[in-house]
């Protein structure tokens, strides 16, 4: 199985390990580690039974060996076992790799070699890739989208049969942001919290659970703001600024930068009073996204949307403290929401 025939994605790999269809080499590089750290781990877990692992499973890192080792290491012959394992983790601090490029060229068909590249991308230009390709399979583990988040929110609690509905989703997954690990954490306390009897997430069990407000979030704050309604809006901000257990007023900024910069978008679209074109072309998961852009579109001009991302850059820089001497995250999120309504 080459990494260079079939589109590679995290569940096509997966179903792979799952029929033990196995590649000799696997390079799994990118920015998400979580699937890189999902991938490893079942792979591990699933070529050897428990019994062979301690004489032919090992695991190594990047900044211990040198390549040459971990091709010597390769060509070993494994000891009563079908298969060796070799995991190269943080990958990304071995230095020259030329003696595993060789090895690329004629890999033992006994071992299986598993290449964790993290926090970026080999450069496809460079040999390594090249010479990987015949014999590997190649997986690029891409950060999700924000507008991902959701869909993925609702696909982890579905292998679990847990179902939620798509604005409970949108919440956690705004509240809690593109750490995977901390997502899927969080999701599993859910899990556990949640009755047998109703295998459902609620705003209330995710309130209980999690502490994200049903009331005090992120999402809410954007349709607030949407609706222009001013005392909704000054509510949330003043909540999020006194209760530092919420994560701050510093947690809102992505959502509205992502909803503005969408808006944007919006207002270029070929087609923008269709709910379905719209929703087409800003590749919403669904067409009842598309209605917030639709009165988002009502409530501000492209002008305004253009001049509300820039103060929304602005005020970012100076909560990390860029040009600005002493005013408070609180009172730089009231001046930006006082910008966008008026």
């Amino acid at each position: 199985m080459a990494g260079t025939k079939d589109a590679v994605t995290y569940e096509s790999i997966m179903r792979d390990i799952k029929a033990r269809k196995f590649s000799p080499i696997y390079i799994l590089m990118g920015e998400e580690s979580y699937f890189i750290d999902k991938i490893c781990t079942a792979l591990m877990e699933s070529i050897l039974p428990e019994d062979e692992r301690e004489f032919n499973q090992f695991v190594v890192f990047g900044s211990d060996v040198t390549a040459g080792q971990v091709a010597l290491m390769s060509r070993e012959l494994p000891m009563m076992s079908e298969y060796k394992v070799i995991v190269v983790k943080e990958a990304q601090n071995l230095k020259n790799t030329d003696d595993l490029e060789k090895y690329f060229d004629h890999p033992s068909p006994q071992t299986i070699l598993i290449y964790c590249h993290k926090h970026g991308t080999i450069d496809k230009r460079k040999k390594f890739l090249t010479k990987a390709q015949p014999n590997a399979l190649i997986f690029d583990s891409a950060k999700l989208s924000e507008k991902s988040l959701p869909g993925f929110v609702e696909s982890y609690l579905k292998l679990r049969q847990v179902t939620i509905e798509p604005k409970t989703a949108i919440v956690i997954a705004e509240s809690i942001g593109q750490d995977l690990n901390r997502l899927t954490s969080e999701l599993d306390k859910l899990c556990i919290a949640i009755p047998e009897t109703d295998r459902r997430v609620t705003p209330e069990l995710v309130e209980e659970s999690i502490g994200i407000s049903k009331e005090y979030n992120a999402f809410e704050l954007r349709n607030a703001i949407i609706s222009r309604d001013v005392v909704k809006v000054n509510r949330i901000i003043n909540y999020f600024d006194k209760n530092p257990k919420s994560g701050g007023v510093f947690r809102l900024l992505p959502t509205l930068f992502g909803y503005f910069q969408n808006l944007m978008v919006a207002w270029y679209a070929p087609d923008r009073n269709s709910q379905k074109a719209l929703a087409d072309h800003l590749e919403l998961r669904s067409e009842w996204g598309a209605k917030e852009y639709m009165a988002g579109m009502r409530n501000f001009s492209a002008l305004k949307t253009m001049q509300i991302i820039s103060k929304i850059r602005e005020v970012d820089e100076k909560i990390k403290g860029l040009d600005n001497p002493n005013t408070t995250s609180g009172d730089l999120m009231k001046e930006l929401v006082f910008f966008i309504l008026h």
